[in-house]
């Protein structure tokens, strides 16, 4: 007797995800240490952005006084919450400052994001694995996991254009998460491209909220929304929740057709541990990381135009098409999400200071007169090698330069900085600043003796990886 319906096969990507979560085995070393730096970096940007009211308000349970037995415990601060919510916490604290790490592709990203998941599930697996007298998880996994979210996201960001449709790239952050937390949870195969499904036909937030007019404060917590949101189709999947097995193919209503512009979605190489080894570090300026060289040389100019700001006639930027796309910006910046995604403001903050900072993003420092009046005087330039540089898998650089131009003719030379201080190029130079920026972080919530004790036990990676996870949380508990 013939069926009346075959069986659907499952999108090819979502099997490649599958297969890669659940069989394949992380043997890099480097991907490793680099992972260690991504996770003390990323949760010591965390504690330093609870220093901002904006972000603290929105931490804690939905339900004020909810109590969660074994519950996520969110670094820094009292609350214990369910997984979910505790992944909506640590993802929002890390991304709020947009001082984490960046993958820069035909889509770009912050891959650390994926922690928000990780961490808040780990520690709940961790405490409920205890509770059965079991072995908890350790942060050697953790780290692992880490590897495998910054792979899916950034390898699908290779090829894969969500800016290009008018989509965020934190579904990137969700399709990772959702992923590696699944198999954390104790899904197979199966039960990832169930949630995976989920996780596609959820599609994902309209990048407005990134650009003018709208630019605004959404964008601090986008990632924590898509981790948790990846937490909890994961959740639902480990219960046997059923998957779709052609979310994005489907003609008519699959993702690819109803979304991407009738674009086929491709994984372009094979997964393993590309992305966290070349992963961009942000070491010097919480500033969006396309800006982040033309930061550098305003701040090696500085000593020579910050008494002779008066005198300048023109600043010349020269950049990449992306830069160009995404943070080119004139007219009124109307809050600090819109000026950190700005590229003349943060150049003009670098040429006057000498310095970024975070403070500089805030209300009372953009009213300095001079910040606009070099904007005004600032002319962007495309580079077209710089754009070809920026998209060659065997630079990835992040090209600018910078020029100042005076009333009498003279000008400065011109500071053009390849590749960030974070580039994999640049590593060597990058980890003893990562590790002083993780400890003046963390030196803003904690005490001296905390504060000693978490550094000894999280900078040592021999120690660790071996560490318990909920050890590694009982650290960074509320000061």
């Amino acid at each position: 007797m013939l069926k009346v319906e075959t069986e659907k096969k499952n999108d090819t990507v979502l099997e490649q995800i599958a297969d890669y979560v659940c069989d394949h085995e992380i043997t890099s070393e480097e991907a490793f240490s680099t992972a260690h730096y991504v996770l003390i970096d990323t949760l010591g940007c965390g504690i330093l952005a609870l220093n901002y009211p904006e972000c603290t308000k929105l931490l804690g349970p939905v339900v004020p006084g909810t109590v969660v037995p074994n519950g996520t415990r969110v670094p820094g601060t009292p609350h214990v919450l369910d997984p979910v919510q505790g992944a909506f916490n640590i993802g929002t604290m890390i991304r709020w400052l947009d001082y984490n790490d960046t993958w820069l592709a035909a889509e770009w990203g912050h891959p650390s994001d994926n922690l928000g998941g990780i961490l808040a599930v780990a520690d709940y697996v961790s405490q409920e694995r205890i509770a059965r007298g079991e072995e908890p998880v350790t942060v050697k996994e953790v780290l692992e996991m880490m590897i495998k979210a910054h792979e899916i996201q950034g390898v699908l960001a290779l090829d894969n254009s969500l800016n290009r449709v008018g989509l965020d790239h934190v579904l990137y952050v969700k399709i990772a998460t959702t992923a590696v937390v699944t198999k954390l949870l104790g899904g197979g195969r199966q039960e990832v491209i169930n949630a995976l499904s989920h996780a596609w036909i959820d599609n994902s937030s309209l990048r407005t909220y990134r650009h003018a007019p709208n630019t605004g404060s959404r964008k601090s917590w986008a990632a924590g929304d898509a981790t948790s949101r990846g937490v909890r189709l994961a959740m639902m999947a480990v219960k046997g929740e059923m998957g779709y097995a052609t979310a994005l193919s489907a003609p008519g209503w699959g993702f690819e057709d109803v979304l991407f512009n009738k674009q086929r979605l491709t994984i372009s190489q094979p997964l393993d541990s590309y992305v966290m080894e070349n992963v961009l570090f942000k070491v010097s300026y919480p500033a969006e990381f396309h800006a982040q060289t033309a930061a550098e040389a305003a701040v090696q100019l500085s000593p020579e135009v910050k008494n002779r700001w008066e005198d300048i006639s023109r600043i010349t930027i020269t950049t990449h098409e992306s830069a160009i796309r995404i943070i080119d910006k004139k007219g009124p910046l109307t809050n600090p999400a819109d000026r950190d995604h700005c590229l003349q403001y943060i150049t003009a903050v670098g040429l006057l200071k000498g310095n970024i900072t975070a403070e500089d993003y805030e209300d009372e420092e953009a009213q300095d007169p001079r910040i606009d009046a070099l904007r005004d005087k600032m002319v962007i330039e495309e580079d077209k090698q710089y754009t070809e540089d920026y998209l060659d898998p065997d630079k990835r650089s992040i090209a600018n330069a910078v020029q100042v131009h005076f009333n009498d003719g003279t000008s400065t030379e011109k500071v053009d900085c390849e590749y960030p201080l974070g580039h994999r190029f640049r590593r060597n130079e990058a980890i003893p600043k990562i590790l002083e920026k993780y400890a003046t972080n963390l030196s803003t919530k904690y005490p001296g003796k905390q504060l000693q004790s978490i550094k000894e036990k999280t900078c040592d990676y021999n120690q660790l990886v071996n560490m318990k996870v909920h050890e590694f949380t009982d650290l960074f508990t509320h000061p």
